[in-house]
């Protein structure tokens, strides 16, 4: 055990103080950021001149529809498109054609410009054209109050849902909310099986390339050896993902304050204000704010969801990493890795899919034979998780993920053992079963 701990100390100290892991773990949330908020922040920078789009039309129903905006300015033309299109300057942007009623010809519209029509100027000119079309054809049936009548009839119904609790309470709850925190937990389980998991493959290749396996053999045990990498690159992914949360929280909250997030900044100052005087709410938007906020929170079992995240998580790493560092170990080549590395890859793929398809039939015959199978159980189980799994399908599911876990574990470590000693021979599968039984 003491070895199993060095090994695990040292693998640990020289993973977190690689340069590339303190780069990665900091510039990662910073990119992520600034792939979404500078994009944002672009697209809302508009050109300092307007560009200028002249409206022919031989109706004269159309052309006072539009007015001018922070992007285009419309004008009644005084030449035609020809002399527009000939002069050297280019005043003109785009030409919108009207030859005829459009209501009763939609074709007889048309967008022209030299260069490639931009979406948002296509989308104005269809929305206000649709809109004045809409009212015209509304007025043609002659029917009184029709647009009243229409407004009236547009009615969005959301049902109240509320959850009986055991003792018989009444708990409302939010259908939308709960496929969403198991997707997300989903998306943590198997983003963090793919990157570590390969880090564990990719680790046990190197030593074994460098020979430096040969000497660390000789003073400590190959499961010990095995396990240990397991572990030390679990903790490291974990550390990792602590700290982009950590940063990612401090980044969101920067960016609400510098941004606003589309409060105003007087509901910024009431929720502060509502924050120092110990969560008194200053205002009634805040106040409708903090009650959703904790809706959402009592709708889910969240402190039984967590658990679950962390058996689920701690399961389905052990028995991933566990086959990752087998395949390493008998492997030479990164190609030959990757070959073995597919079935793999494709069956958690399957996973994630049966995950997402599960949330609409949370108890249907995807959901549950996945939710046993221990090679998709931790990913399918989060989504199902928020919907009340029946206790004894949960303890049966958590049962065959470990002891699949701790099968394959002992499997991949009498692979391993053997694996890691042999060079420059691409293993059969039929030589690998005979590993198993070698003392």
């Amino acid at each position: 055990m003491n070895n199993l701990g060095l090994i695990i100390k040292r693998e640990y100290i020289q993973r977190v103080s690689k340069k590339s892991f303190i780069l990665l773990t900091f510039l990662t949330p910073f990119l992520l950021a600034a792939l979404v908020f500078v994009p944002l922040w672009l697209a809302s920078i508009k050109s300092d001149t307007a560009k200028t789009v002249a409206v022919f039309d031989s109706t004269g129903k159309y052309a006072s529809l539009f007015k001018d905006t922070e992007e285009y300015r419309y004008i009644v033309p005084d030449k035609d498109i020809e002399e527009y299109r000939e002069s050297p300057d280019k005043e003109v942007f785009a030409f919108l054609h009207i030859t005829g009623d459009l209501l009763s010809n939609p074709a007889a519209a048309t967008l022209y410009s030299e260069k490639q029509i931009p979406m948002g100027l296509k989308k104005e000119v269809d929305n206000v054209l649709s809109d004045y079309l809409k009212e015209e054809k509304l007025q043609s049936f002659n029917i009184p109050n029709l647009q009243e009548i229409i407004n009236e009839s547009n009615i969005n119904f959301d049902i109240k849902t509320v959850k009986w609790g055991e003792d018989g309470s009444e708990q409302k709850s939010l259908v939308e909310v709960a496929p969403l925190v198991g997707l997300v937990m989903t998306l943590i389980i198997y983003m963090f099986i793919i990157m570590y998991g390969g880090m564990v493959m990719q680790s046990v290749m190197e030593e074994k390339t460098n020979r430096i396996v040969e000497v660390m053999i000789s003073s400590v045990k190959p499961f010990d050896l095995m396990m240990g990498k397991i572990i030390a690159i679990g903790f490291v992914g974990l550390t990792q993902m602590f700290l982009w949360g950590i940063l990612s929280t401090v980044l969101i909250s920067g960016s609400l304050y510098l941004f606003g997030g589309g409060v105003s900044s007087e509901e910024l100052m009431a929720a502060q204000m509502a924050v120092q005087s110990g969560g008194e709410l200053a205002t009634g938007q805040t106040s409708e704010m903090a009650l959703q906020i904790q809706e959402v929170l009592n709708s889910i079992n969240l402190k039984a969801i967590l658990s679950c995240f962390i058996v689920y998580f701690v399961g389905g790493y052990l028995l991933y990493a566990s086959l990752y560092s087998a395949i390493g170990g008998s492997l030479d080549q990164q190609e030959d890795a990757q070959q073995f590395m597919t079935p793999m890859i494709i069956l958690m793929v399957f996973a994630l899919y049966a995950g997402m398809y599960s949330m609409d039939n949370p108890d249907g015959p995807l959901a549950f034979w996945c939710s046993l199978i221990p090679f998709t159980s931790p990913i399918v189980m989060m989504v199902r998780l928020p919907y009340d799994v029946p206790i004894w399908e949960l303890v049966l599911s958590v049962v065959i993920l470990y002891v699949t876990a701790i099968a394959i574990t002992w499997v991949s470590a009498r692979i391993y053992r053997v694996g890691i000693l042999m060079y420059g021979k691409k293993p059969s599968l039929k030589e690998m079963l005979k590993w198993l039984r070698y003392k």
